[in-house]
């Protein structure tokens, strides 16, 4: 009897032991956020692609935070900085580049994410790639519609593809073979 009291006594402690597990932070020390979607955008009618990812809270977001994103600029250059305020009360923190030229397919490009708190001090940062199914060279040469009512492009009258023939295009880096 005594041997079933002390397996009683066992099986409740380890029990109380997952318990207490069970409620620990499961988002590690010192994460705040967790990356929630990474793509590249291509907007075929306006001919633009531009990078999104989107962050999600693992812990209640504190007021006044703010997401640096360094996207690394598929044309060469400095990275392409953007600060998105995050909302506590969002589900989720969307950033969006602005547009982008020589995208490549199959490259993966670099995005660093910093999350800072209202005094600017970097409380997490996150570190990711994001890969294009697609070259850049499939959109329009313009875009296809302008104005507040879509209207077509004249400058694409006769090209319904939007594919101009000698448009004239900022020259990207050489591809990686």
């Amino acid at each position: 009897m005594r041997e079933l009291g002390r397996l009683v006594q066992i099986v409740v402690l380890l029990a109380a032991g997952l318990a207490v597990a069970s409620c620990r932070d499961s988002g590690g020390e010192g994460e705040y956020y967790r990356l929630d979607g990474k793509i590249f955008v291509f907007n075929y009618r306006i001919a633009t692609a531009t990078y999104l990812v989107n962050i999600a809270p693992v812990k209640p977001p504190e007021e006044g935070e703010t997401a640096v994103v360094s996207f690394e600029d598929p044309a060469g250059g400095a990275p392409i900085v953007v600060r998105e305020k995050i909302w506590p009360k969002l589900a989720k923190t969307t950033i969006t580049s602005p547009p982008l030229r020589c995208v490549v397919k199959d490259r993966p490009y670099a995005v660093s994410i910093r999350i800072e708190d209202v005094g600017g001090t970097v409380k997490q940062t996150i570190e990711t790639t994001i890969t294009s199914s697609e070259d850049q060279d499939i959109l329009p040469d313009r875009p296809l519609v302008v104005g507040p009512l879509y209207e077509p492009n004249p400058e694409l009258a006769g090209h319904p593809d939007g594919k101009l023939p000698g448009a004239d295009k900022p020259p990207c880096p050489a591809r990686a073979s």
